[in-house]
């Protein structure tokens, strides 16, 4: 099976493929329109650029004849009238198999109960991670006394599970204090000033890590993939070409793995809106590997690469990365870059069926998104991006929260 094919049996489960008369209709995968396709033509038809341009059978023709498997049979009678005539009656029956759709039934009954109590879990969970935080030491000089690290580390995570701002937070941050999780309750600007802490960074990635070891017994399959997220600053720049001023909101880049089972994020890397995909993983798959036991690895094209490859490999799992269309091999059994080469282009559909868990990286990055925010408030560097991991521990307690019901786990963060 070649590339195109792949692709075709791709499109073909996972899009919705429309039949008009003699013609189909394929969904383009950018979702800008349909691409017309006539396999009863000699040669099949399609009049997406790739056949237009190529005059080669492309993905749209394939994913056309893997949806419209067709089984035909003949049936021949034979009949006689009075005058001895014999009429020959052939019989064409075309049978049309459509594949089913795998869908997973929800528990309504562990989902409810676990959205329901999620705030009051979420506090009891997030004061235990923070418990064995260390204060940092006091300001040289005259100067008050720092505010507990660990009380500050909560009501800022707390501040971000809420998606408000930070005054109209405070009224949660009281309910916090009366039920015990506070000292005292901090000023709005004390939150604000202890984002801007670098010292904060290191802190959250460890929090990270520990509310992810829950899952150690359940996840052994992981996923990588980036996505950005929006800040409030602008970036301008004069185009010659229109000759005029230009301007977009700038943005991070969050690198990140995790499970496939529970969408647990184990480890996540920040950088910079440019930074490249590749370069990211070996520190996300060296993190991960540290606390979880790994058996496969999915990532797109992006972070192909022998050294990515072999590290995987090195950790006792099977990388499942496709390779790039001008990447090849020669058959070595020695050589692990050419044996997973020719495993890809021989074997494809087996890979398609590790491979395809990769697309759970998205959901964990749309459940990030779509719950706590795909912008970012905070305004320096350093904030921005102890805002972007706040957000990401946010999401691993609610995992874990969601994970207690359904599955029946007693959260264990172990010690840091």
């Amino acid at each position: 099976m070649n590339t195109r094919q792949a692709k075709g049996r791709e499109l073909a489960e996972c899009l919705k493929i429309q039949r008009e008369g003699d013609r189909w209709l394929v969904p383009s995968q950018s979702g800008s329109g349909a691409y017309t396709v006539d396999i009863a033509s000699v040669p099949p038809y399609c009049s997406c650029p790739d056949y237009e341009l190529r005059g080669v059978k492309c993905k749209h023709i394939y994913a056309v004849e893997f949806f419209v498997q067709q089984q035909v049979t003949h049936e021949t009678t034979c009949t006689t009238d009075a005058t001895g005539t014999t009429t020959v009656t052939q019989t064409v029956t075309e049978t049309t198999t459509k594949r089913t759709r795998i869908t997973y039934r929800q528990d309504w009954p562990a989902y409810n109960a676990a959205q329901t109590n999620e705030k009051a879990h979420f506090q009891d969970l997030l004061h235990e991670l923070c418990l064995d935080i260390p204060d940092l030491p006091r300001p040289q000089g005259a100067g008050r006394h720092r505010l507990p690290l660990r009380e500050m580390m909560f009501a800022a995570t707390f501040k971000v599970y809420s998606t408000v701002s930070c005054r109209r937070f405070m009224s949660d941050l009281a309910d916090a204090y009366h039920k015990g999780y506070l000292a005292r309750i901090p000023h709005f600007n004390s939150i604000f000033n202890y984002l801007e802490l670098p010292e904060m960074t290191p802190i959250l990635r460890t929090l990270i890590e520990r509310s992810s070891l829950p899952m150690r017994g359940i996840e052994t399959t992981f996923a990588v993939d980036s996505t950005g997220f929006t800040t409030c600053r602008y970036v301008r720049w004069y185009d010659a070409k229109y000759g005029q001023e230009m301007e977009r909101h700038d943005w991070l880049k969050a690198h990140l793995m995790c499970g496939t089972t529970t969408n647990i994020v184990t480890s996540v890397e920040i950088t910079g809106a440019y930074a490249h995909d590749s370069t990211q993983f070996a520190p996300l798959v060296k993190t991960t590997a540290r606390n979880f036991p790994m058996y496969e690895v999915t990532a797109d094209k992006a972070y192909s690469g022998r050294a990515n490859l072999e590290l995987v490999d090195q950790l006792h799992a099977t990388p499942y990365i496709p390779f790039k269309s001008n990447s090849t091999g020669i058959y070595r059994s020695e050589n692990l870059w050419d044996r997973l080469y020719h495993f890809y282009m021989l074997h494809r559909e087996t890979f398609l069926e590790h491979y395809h868990r990769r697309s759970l990286a998205e959901s964990t990055m749309w459940m990030i998104k779509a719950k706590f925010g795909d912008a970012l408030r905070s305004k320096s560097d350093t904030a921005q991006v102890n805002e972007l991991l706040c957000k990401v521990l946010c999401h691993n307690i609610c995992v874990v929260i969601q994970s207690m019901y359904e599955l029946g786990i007693e959260p264990d963060f172990g010690t840091s």
